[in-house]
């Protein structure tokens, strides 16, 4: 609802269908990415293209382009905390192993989608004798 005017701001179905069918495009171009190997890319372009679809999505689909600007603010703030606490929590699980390597690798090394051959504990980054005594116990216990 516009703050100049009681009655609700209702756009043409043109604009509808036009934001739809960029959507859908927007949609074709993430599964086209999501094939290809950009490297250490991968995750910037799929966000890349997810935060256009999203910005489309609040801006037409919930009116926030012709609401109050104070819903805008408010959104906007809201996602700049978000984008934040994401941030951190991905700082943290990269960087986690650079102070101590045995609990910065995986919970359980003997896990097969860790491991695309036969699981040989031998062979993994963190071997049996390397796990502390409690991760030895509970890898017994789940080999039964």
């Amino acid at each position: 609802m516009s703050s100049n005017s009681p009655h609700p701001h209702v756009l043409p179905l043109g604009i509808y269908l036009k934001i739809g069918m960029v959507l859908i495009v927007l949609t074709v171009v993430t599964v086209i990415a999501a094939q290809q190997d950009f490297g250490e890319f991968n995750l910037l372009i799929a966000m890349l293209i997810a935060g256009v679809k999203a910005t489309l999505v609040a801006l037409f689909f919930m009116h926030l382009k012709y609401d109050n600007k104070l819903y805008s603010i408010l959104f906007l703030i809201s996602l700049i905390c978000l984008a934040v606490f994401i941030s951190l929590i991905l700082f943290d699980t990269m960087r986690r192993d650079d102070l101590n390597p045995i609990r910065g690798g995986h919970v359980n090394p003997t896990i097969e989608m860790y491991n695309n051959k036969e699981i040989n504990p031998a062979e993994t980054e963190l071997s049996p004798a390397t796990l502390p005594d409690s991760t030895k116990e509970a890898a017994k216990t789940t080999e039964h």
